[in-house]
C-alpha cells in the first residue's frame, strides 16, 4: 500500500507538558517516519507512513494527549512524499508575532513523589524532582519557545544520567526542561536572618528541628517565598503576627496529607478533588469544632473565622518538610511586607523580610516570574476561584474575534488581560496598586506577557477612575483608549466566565467601591447590560461616607455616619446625636459634624460599605487591619437556623429603583436596644440582603422581561449571600449565573474591560 505524508500543526497548551515525547513514542508505535518540534505557534509534526497507521496516530493524538496538555486546534495538510528514514525530534524554531501557549506551574505528580520516597532511587529526598507531568513552568520561563536555555535552569548542565533520561524517548523525563538531580541540579541551604550561611548536613532536617522548636522560617518555594512556622505552636504563631504586623488576617496553612486535613476540617468530595489535584490551590474549608484545644491548631491562625485556608504539599521540598512525626500543620503564608509584592529573589528577601524570620531555607533555582498561591472555595457544589494565580495562570480563555487590547485592570486585587489570536490571557494576581513597588511589579509582568506571547497592544482599556495607578499607566500609551465603568466590567466578566453571548441580562454588582458615571462611589448596583452598554436600573440609596479612605480603614466612621443619618430622620438631631454617641462614644462627634456640613463626605451606594456599617454598629469590628475584615467577621457570626429578616423599602425614582438602607439600619438599632444577640442580627441582615435583591429582580423582570441574572463583585465571596441568593432566585424561575473560573472580586475586572473594549472598537 502506498504511504502518505501529512503536516500537522497542534495549537494549545502543548509546550512543557511532554507533548513532543508523546508524539515521538506514538510515531514509533505506529511505525511512522518524520519529525516533531516546538514552534512559537505550537507543535509541528511532519508524519509519513501507511494511511491506516496515520489515522490511528491522529486519533490517539486528539483523544489521549498528555495530561497537562490542552489542545485548542489541530490543522492537517497533506504533502508530497519525502521518504523520511526515521522519526526524530527537531530543534525548536521561533517565529515572531506568533503565540505559544504556556503551561502553569504544576504540583508534583505521584510518580515523582514515589521517586523521592524510595531510598533506592537516585532522587531520594531530592527537593527539585520533576518530570514532563509536573514541576515549574511559567515561573521559570524567560522567553519562548520553551527550551531549557530560555529558562532559569539554563545555568545547570545536566549530568550524564539526567542527560540520558532527557534524550530517552521512553523516559517520562524525555525533554523535561527542568530535569535535574542532586549531582547536577539546584540545591538548598540555610542562612540566618542576616543571610549568613549555616553549615548543616541536611538543610531540610535542620529546618524541621528548628520549626518544632518554634522558629520562624522564610522558605523559597516553586513560585516565591513563604513565611513558615508550626501552626500548632501558639507562641510561634503569635510571634509571627507581631513581627509581620498582621494582627488579624487569617494565615493559610499547609497540612501533611488529606487525612490530616479531614482531622481538622470538614471536606466534601469536590473539596477533596481540589486539594489533591494537579493545581493544589489554597482551599477555604469549614473548621471542625471537636478537636481538644491542646491538640489543635493555634487559634491565632485564623481568629474569629469559621473557615481555614488549607493546601497540601505541592513541591518535593514541601513533601520532605513533613517527613517528621512532630510536623503536621505549618503556617504557609505569602512572604511579603504587607501591601508589597511577593518575595522571590534570595538577596532581596533577606533584605526585606529578614526582620520577620529567624532563618531562611534557600535554593538556587531562580524564579523569573513570582506567582502567588491560588485560592478557591466550594459554594453550591461549584469551585469558585477567589485568587487565580499558581496552577492556573497563564491558561487562556477562548474568545473569538478578540482584538489586540491591553486591559489594565483595577487598582485593588489587580490583574491585567491581553487579547490575541482568539485568546484572552489574564495575568496572575498582582496585588493592590498602592505603592511604587507593586506598580513596578505590575509593569514588569505586563512586559513579560508582551514578550512571551509576542503581543503588541493596539488599544488600551482601563477603569473610569481617574486616580487609579492602572488608569495612569493606561494614559502613558499613545494608543486609542477605552474607559470602562467598573461594575459593567464586573458583570461582563461573569458573562465571559459562563460563556454567554452578547445579550441583555440583569447584572447585580455588589462590592466595596467603583467609580460611577456620576462621579460618586458605586457598589450596590442593578444593571441592565450587555457587552456594548449598560443602564443603571437600581441601586442602594446614597449614604455619606465621611473621610474617604480613613472611613474604609475605620468602619466605625461609616457606622456612625449611617446611624446618625438614619436616626435624624426619625428623632430630633439632638436625640440622633446622643443615640449615636451611645453606640460609638464621644469620638463620633467630629464625624457627625462632617455629615451635617457635608464636609469631606463622598456619597456612596456601596454594598460593601453597608456591611462595614452594620458590623461596626453591632460591635463586631470598629477598625480593620485587612481589607474586608468587617464583612468577613460579620458573616462568621451567622446562625444558619435563623430565617428572620428586617423590613426594607424599595422606592421607585424616575426610571430606577432605590433600596433605602435606613429602614434596615433603624431596625438593627432597635434590636441592639432590645439586647438581641449579634448572631441573630447578623443572620437577619444577611437574609434581608437576599430578600430585597430577589424582590428587585422580580420588579425588573416584570418591567423589561429579562429572566437571566448575573452576579459579580466582591460581596459574592460571602458564601451565605451567594448560595442563598442563587437558591431563592431559582425558586422564582430566574436563570442565575455566578463566577467559577474567574474571580468574582476585582481580580476578574480586567477580563470584563477587555471584552467591553473589544465590542466598542469598530471592525477593521
Amino acid at each position: 500500500m502506498d504511504i502518505k505524508r501529512f503536516f500537522i500543526k497542534v495549537e494549545g497548551i502543548v509546550q512543557g507538558v511532554g507533548f513532543r515525547p508523546f508524539v515521538y513514542n506514538l510515531a514509533k508505535k505506529y511505525n511512522l517516519k518524520g519529525w516533531v518540534n516546538n514552534s512559537s505557534e505550537g507543535v509541528f509534526i511532519d508524519i509519513e507512513g501507511l494511511p491506516e497507521n496515520i489515522n490511528l496516530f491522529i486519533n490517539k493524538l486528539k483523544n489521549t494527549p498528555p495530561p497537562l496538555s490542552k489542545i485548542e486546534n489541530i490543522t492537517i495538510k497533506e504533502l508530497n512524499i519525502s521518504n523520511f528514514n526515521e522519526f526524530i525530534i527537531k530543534k525548536s524554531e521561533e517565529k515572531k508575532d506568533k503565540i505559544t501557549l504556556i503551561s502553569p506551574d504544576i504540583a508534583t505528580c505521584e510518580d515523582c513523589l514515589n521517586d523521592i520516597r524510595n531510598s533506592k532511587n537516585r532522587r531520594f529526598k531530592y527537593p527539585f524532582t520533576n518530570c514532563t507531568n509536573c514541576g515549574p513552568r511559567f515561573s521559570i520561563i524567560k522567553s519562548i519557545p520553551y527550551d531549557r536555555d530560555k529558562t532559569t535552569m539554563a545555568k545547570f548542565k545536566m549530568c550524564d544520567k539526567c542527560e540520558k533520561e532527557y534524550f530517552s524517548p521512553t523516559n517520562r523525563r524525555f525533554h523535561a526542561q527542568p530535569n535535574a538531580c542532586n549531582n547536577c541540579g539546584p540545591h538548598v541551604w540555610i542562612t540566618n536572618n542576616k543571610g549568613k550561611k549555616i553549615d548543616t548536613d541536611d538543610a531540610i532536617e535542620w529546618s524541621q528541628k528548628k520549626l518544632i522548636e518554634g522558629k520562624i522560617f522564610a522558605i523559597k518555594g516553586l513560585c516565591g517565598f513563604h513565611i513558615v512556622c508550626d501552626a500548632k505552636n501558639d507562641y510561634a504563631v503569635k510571634l509571627l503576627r507581631q513581627r509581620k504586623v498582621r494582627p488579624d488576617k487569617p494565615f493559610a496553612v499547609m497540612m501533611k496529607d488529606l487525612k490530616t486535613v479531614k482531622k481538622y476540617c470538614h471536606v466534601n468530595k469536590i473539596e477533596e478533588k481540589l486539594l489533591t489535584g494537579i493545581r493544589k490551590p489554597i482551599v477555604l474549608l469549614e473548621k471542625k469544632n471537636n478537636i481538644s484545644p491542646h491538640k489543635n491548631i493555634s487559634a491565632a491562625t485564623a481568629p474569629r473565622q469559621k473557615t481555614l485556608g488549607v493546601m497540601l504539599p505541592y513541591t518535593p521540598l514541601h513533601e520532605i518538610l513533613f517527613w517528621n512525626e512532630n510536623i503536621e500543620v505549618l503556617i504557609m503564608t505569602s512572604a511579603n511586607i504587607s501591601g508589597f509584592p511577593l518575595e522571590y529573589d534570595n538577596d532581596t528577601a533577606i533584605t526585606n523580610i529578614g526582620n520577620i524570620v529567624d532563618y531562611f531555607l534557600l535554593h538556587n533555582r531562580d524564579i523569573y516570574i513570582p506567582v502567588d498561591d491560588s485560592i478557591a472555595r466550594v459554594v453550591n457544589n461549584k469551585v469558585r476561584l477567589i485568587r487565580r494565580a499558581r496552577g492556573y495562570v497563564p491558561y487562556p480563555f477562548n474568545f473569538k474575534g478578540i482584538k489586540p487590547i491591553l486591559a489594565c485592570g483595577p487598582n485593588m486585587k489587580n490583574t491585567f488581560s491581553i487579547g490575541k489570536d482568539n485568546f484572552i490571557f489574564v495575568s496572575q494576581y498582582n496585588g493592590d496598586l498602592e505603592n511604587i513597588e507593586t506598580f513596578n511589579h505590575y509593569k514588569r509582568n505586563i512586559e513579560h506577557f508582551k514578550d512571551i506571547f509576542s503581543f503588541n497592544p493596539q488599544y488600551i482599556a482601563h477603569d473610569m477612575h481617574p486616580s487609579y495607578m492602572s488608569t495612569n499607566y493606561a494614559e502613558s500609551f499613545n494608543l486609542p483608549k477605552i474607559s470602562v465603568q467598573h461594575h459593567h466590567a464586573h458583570i461582563v466578566s461573569c458573562m465571559v466566565d459562563n460563556n454567554l453571548d452578547n445579550r441583555n441580562v440583569i447584572g447585580i454588582s455588589f462590592d466595596g467601591t467603583g467609580y460611577g458615571t456620576d462621579g460618586k462611589i458605586w457598589g450596590g448596583e442593578f444593571l441592565i447590560c450587555n457587552f456594548n452598554e449598560f443602564k443603571r436600573i437600581g441601586h442602594l440609596a446614597y449614604m455619606p461616607l465621611p473621610g474617604g479612605d480613613n472611613a474604609i480603614k475605620e468602619p466605625w466612621r461609616i457606622g456612625a455616619s449611617y446611624l446618625y443619618s438614619t436616626l435624624k430622620n426619625i428623632y430630633s438631631k439632638d436625640t440622633a446625636l446622643s443615640e449615636t454617641i451611645s453606640i460609638f462614644g464621644e469620638k463620633c462627634r467630629p464625624i457627625i459634624k462632617m455629615v451635617e456640613k457635608s464636609f469631606n463626605c463622598i456619597e456612596t451606594s456601596s454594598m460593601g460599605r453597608l456591611f462595614d456599617a452594620i458590623s461596626s454598629i453591632i460591635g463586631v469590628r470598629e477598625k480593620i487591619s485587612y481589607e474586608g475584615q468587617a464583612s468577613i467577621e460579620l458573616e462568621a457570626l451567622i446562625n444558619n437556623t435563623c430565617n428572620m429578616y428586617y423590613n426594607y423599602e424599595i422606592i421607585k425614582e424616575q426610571e430606577s429603583y432605590l433600596i433605602n438602607p435606613q429602614n434596615i439600619i433603624y431596625s438593627i438599632f432597635k434590636d441592639i436596644k432590645n439586647n438581641v444577640s449579634i448572631d441573630v442580627i447578623s443572620s437577619k441582615f444577611h437574609n434581608t440582603i437576599v430578600n430585597f435583591t430577589v424582590d428587585m429582580c422580580v420588579l425588573i423582570r416584570n418591567r423589561i422581561n429579562i429572566n437571566e441574572v448575573v452576579l459579580s463583585g466582591g460581596v459574592f465571596q460571602n458564601a451565605y449571600i451567594l448560595s442563598n441568593l442563587i437558591e431563592v432566585l431559582k425558586e422564582k424561575d430566574f436563570t442565575v449565573y455566578s463566577h467559577e473560573n474567574i474571580p468574582t472580586n476585582d481580580g476578574g475586572v480586567s477580563i470584563g474591560q477587555i471584552v467591553i473594549a473589544n465590542i466598542s472598537i469598530p471592525q477593521r
